[in-house]
């Protein structure tokens, strides 16, 4: 399976840029569906009231799927990889 990755950047309330990719299956297209798994991961940190748009997540590539992604793409739809400022 191919995954699509979309490479996204969030300012927090504290200045911090958050940089984390939203990883979903390359046939989902759809951006608003993108950004609400965006906008979930962001809720389970505590950060709801961020804005996520085209402005800070846009794709970036294609590639083949993680072994270690696949769990959460079967059971959520997406993967999250955590890379700055997000804890």
């Amino acid at each position: 399976m191919n995954v699509a990755v979309w490479d996204t950047y969030v300012t927090k309330k504290d200045g911090n840029i958050m940089h984390f990719d939203i990883i979903v299956p390359s046939t989902i297209k759809d951006t608003s569906t993108i950004y609400n798994y965006g906008k979930r991961y962001l809720k389970l940190k505590g950060l709801q009231n961020l804005e996520l748009t085209s402005k800070e997540c846009v794709f970036c590539h294609i590639e083949t799927l993680k072994p270690e992604w696949e769990n959460s793409i079967k059971e959520h739809g997406y993967f999250i990889y955590e890379m700055e400022n997000c804890n």
